[in-house]
């Protein structure tokens, strides 16, 4: 069973506010330096049509175009494409339902799906079948969803009772996390053949964490030693933060506090053999 998360439903009021401090230009910029990025370029085939559903403000769209992509991206959150056309008039972000999508059976060459499919209280087979709908025979779909890391499975005990205690105080469901083997299934349930895994973001968890525990140890004003206010805050020499990246994104890392996992999977032209777990 997938975990599940509650606090507030992801409805389109929802990601409104989600989008609304968010700077289309620089989140491209952002996505231009992420190891994602570099993971999901890879993945893609070198031409033909792709569609990025459930695309939010357009970064991707907008970032795999520059890079010589035909890329489409759809969304049902009105507010969050018109901001995408204010950012970039040319880029082509439509309206549509994921679970009916207007594009023709087998058209594309690939779909992204980015941190979207856990949203569904109902799971994520509705948009997967559609998905599979409107890729063509050895098409690629690339999916990330909340990965079930290590840290995860040991801390579930505690996640589940804050889950059922949140949801009995009026909680809406968010979101699942999954593990690998059943992004496989859902995937593999719709004739989509699992090629590879990539976890990623695990700095997410750390920084959490984190804000957690500076909000605990610190006063609202804590001066600098001899000045009015709050100082800086200090970062990190340029070395130690390299070093620090290259910790956190080894594998060992990736697997006890990704965030996420991207599913690389292509549809069946025929019966084929599984990525191994």
């Amino acid at each position: 069973m997938p975990l599940a998360y509650y606090s507030r439903a992801a409805t389109e009021e929802f990601w409104s506010e989600h989008w609304a401090d968010q700077d289309v230009r620089r989140l491209v910029e952002v996505a231009s330096a992420s190891p994602l990025t570099a993971i999901i370029e890879a993945a893609l085939p070198p031409s033909g049509r792709m569609l990025e559903a459930g695309c939010g403000l357009g970064q991707y769209v907008i970032l795999l175009r520059q890079r010589g992509r035909m890329v489409a991206g759809a969304d049902w959150s009105l507010d969050a494409l018109r901001r995408g056309r204010l950012a970039a008039p040319a880029a082509p972000l439509c309206a549509m339902e994921l679970g009916k999508l207007a594009v023709k059976s087998g058209a594309l060459a690939a779909y992204i799906s980015l941190g979207v499919v856990e949203h569904d209280a109902n799971g994520p087979d509705a948009i997967v079948a559609e998905a599979a709908r409107v890729l063509g025979p050895g098409g690629t779909l690339l999916l990330s969803v909340p990965y079930w890391n290590g840290a995860r499975r040991v801390l579930a005990p505690h996640l589940v009772r804050e889950g059922r205690r949140i949801r009995a105080t009026g909680g809406q469901f968010y979101q699942f996390a999954f593990t690998r083997r059943e992004v496989r299934a859902f995937l593999e349930a719709r004739g989509l053949r699992v090629v590879s895994f990539h976890p990623y973001d695990p700095a997410r968890m750390w920084r959490k964490s984190f804000k957690r525990l500076a909000a605990s140890l610190q006063s609202p004003a804590e001066p600098i030693a001899g000045g009015a206010g709050p100082g800086p805050r200090a970062r990190p020499p340029r070395l130690a933060r390299a070093a620090l990246k290259r910790l956190l994104y080894s594998p060992v890392s990736l697997r006890l506090f990704g965030h996420m996992i991207l599913a690389v999977a292509v549809k069946n032209r025929s019966e084929g053999g599984d990525a191994d777990e």
